[in-house]
Formats: structure tokens, C-alpha cells, sequence
């Protein structure tokens, strides 16, 4: 018999193709994940991983192995979302991810708001710039900026999120910005793995590479290094507005455009902690549509009509 936690080591290797990897994974050290792996194939009679230079490589028999775990893992998950969707009371922990930006200028008062809301309720906030798998159970409810949410889920588009060219206004040398003479000016812009967003080509498109002088992977730090006078940005218009000592020199501009949403898995949607979650955010998120569609720098500002709930199941 393997166990399932022997299958979850053989997966994690097979995943970071290293021992050290997996041993991060499963927060166990690489001694131990060394031994299990040695015991394992010993039982199994067969060598499970090959050493090469990209590192473990799974063999036939390992790679067998690798799609049972795979499959084990989706039918746990599965099991796990139906039990946590028969839960009635909003209480529990609910794990939420999201992005720095997002977290940093949006959320973290409207989850403070939502905590005096539902005091039974713990909040794991995970912050990460890659999505995060609610099917896996990475996360509960997502909270995203994107341009397509995933076909497996289910949640409402909050709003259109605005982007615009902002810098400091000392930087234009005593002369007007101009969209059609963007060249002359030095900017700021996307490293990998946010290099390819709308807004990363349309800067490229119209710049040239030669003209992008300091590139930066998140949001925070492009807001930041425009402020500090290195060079003009494009920044979604919520950023650029709360970033002493930038103004916005245009925008929004329709080009870039991205859509802010709240999702979760249909599996759990109908938990209590999840609809209280969705239901709250959702309407503390409608209040501020106005400053995260360019439309108003003032947070407080009176919340603009709601919108219907959106299925992208």
C-alpha cells in the first residue's frame, strides 16, 4: 500500500525536479525527503526518479506514479469542497488571495470592515502575482485583476479597472505631455511575469524598447520608481492616485483596461463564510468603483449603482 503522503513527496519532486524543492514544498527538510524517497522505492522495487542535469527526472514507473498522486489530489480537494460547501454558519477560517497592489490600496480596510462584519471569521490573506488554484483549494475566494478569471469558477466582475500615464511633473522639462511624442521622455516598465499584460504592450508599442529605462515585476515598485523621478509609468488609476507626488498626465486610456473580479469555486459558494465573504466585499468594493475605474481620486465617494452578479462558470 503507498500512503498518500508518499504519493504528495513523489508529486513534489516531480514538480521542482529537486529534493530541496519538494522538501520546501511539504516543509519537511531534504534529509528526510531523501529517505522517504529511498525507502519508498525499495518497497516498490523500482527506481521512481533518474538524475539528470535539469535535475529529477521521473522514470516510467515514476511517472505512473505522478499521475496517480495527481489524480488522488483532485478527488481529495473535490471531497474536501463538498464537506467545507455543507457548512451553514459563518464562522471558520477563509483563505483569500489576491496581489500586492490590490492588497496594499484596495482591500485591507474593506476586510478590516468585513471583520467587524463577521468577527467568527479568520482571515488568511495570501498574497501572490501568480493565481493560486481554488480548484486545488490553494484558496478559497480570489480577488483579481484579469482579463479572463477562469472557466472553473464562479463570482461577479467588480468593476473595469482604469490604467493611465502618470509621472512626476517635473520630469516633462517644463513641457506638456504629449501622447503622440511619447518618446522623448523616460519610463518605467514591466519585468517578467508581468511583461505581457495589456498594459506592458501597449507601453512597449509606443516607447520602444530603447526607452524603457528601469523595469520593475510589480505595480508597487513601478509606482514607486516613477515617484522617485526615474521615469514616467503606466499605472492603473487607483495606484496612481494614492502615490504621493504623481500625477496623471493622461488617461484612462481604453487600451489597457483590465476587469477586477471576485471568485470561488461552485463547490463552496453556497458556504456561509464564503456568500458572507462575497456578499460583503462585493458591495465594499461597488463603493469604491468610482476611484478603481479613473472616474474619482476620493475613496469616500457615494458607491455607484450595483451591478448584477456575473456567472463565468
Amino acid at each position: 500500500m503507498i500512503a498518500w503522503d508518499d504519493l504528495r513527496l513523489v508529486k513534489a519532486i516531480a514538480e521542482t525536479r529537486s529534493l530541496a524543492g519538494a522538501a520546501e514544498a511539504l516543509a519537511v527538510n531534504h534529509s528526510t525527503v531523501f529517505r522517504r524517497l529511498g525507502t519508498l522505492e525499495h518497497a516498490l522495487g523500482a527506481r521512481l526518479f533518474e538524475r539528470a542535469r535539469s535535475g529529477y527526472v521521473p522514470t516510467a514507473t515514476g511517472e505512473e506514479v505522478v499521475r496517480l498522486a495527481e489524480r488522488m489530489g483532485e478527488d481529495i480537494a473535490a471531497m474536501e469542497r463538498r464537506i467545507t460547501g455543507q457548512d451553514l454558519r459563518p464562522s471558520g477560517e477563509l483563505r483569500v488571495t489576491t496581489n500586492d497592489t490590490l492588497l496594499l490600496h484596495l482591500l485591507t480596510p474593506v476586510f478590516a470592515r468585513f471583520r467587524e462584519a463577521c468577527p467568527e471569521i479568520r482571515l488568511e490573506v495570501m498574497v501572490s502575482n501568480q493565481s493560486l488554484s481554488l480548484s486545488k483549494r490553494d484558496a478559497d475566494v480570489a480577488i483579481r485583476a484579469s482579463e479572463r478569471p477562469g472557466d472553473t469558477l464562479v463570482g461577479r466582475r467588480i468593476a473595469s479597472i482604469a490604467w493611465g500615464v502618470y509621472g512626476r511633473l517635473d520630469a516633462l522639462g517644463g513641457r506638456p505631455f504629449d501622447l503622440v511624442d511619447m518618446r522623448r521622455h523616460a519610463w518605467v516598465g514591466f519585468a517578467e511575469p508581468i511583461a505581457g499584460i495589456r498594459a506592458a504592450k501597449w507601453l512597449r508599442e509606443r516607447v520602444g524598447e530603447e526607452r524603457i529605462v528601469y523595469r520593475v515585476n510589480t505595480m508597487l515598485g513601478l509606482a514607486e520608481a516613477a515617484a522617485a523621478g526615474i521615469g514616467l509609468a503606466v499605472l492603473p488609476c487607483f495606484i496612481g492616485a494614492a502615490t504621493p507626488g504623481l500625477t496623471r498626465l493622461a488617461g484612462p486610456q481604453a487600451e489597457m483596461e483590465a476587469s477586477l473580479w471576485l471568485l470561488t469555486h461552485p463547490d463552496i459558494k453556497q458556504t456561509a463564510r464564503v456568500r458572507s465573504f462575497m456578499d460583503h466585499v462585493g458591495r465594499e468594493l461597488v463603493k469604491r468603483r468610482a476611484v478603481i475605474e479613473g472616474k474619482a481620486t476620493d475613496p469616500a465617494r457615494a458607491a455607484w449603482p450595483d451591478e448584477a452578479a456575473v456567472s463565468v462558470a
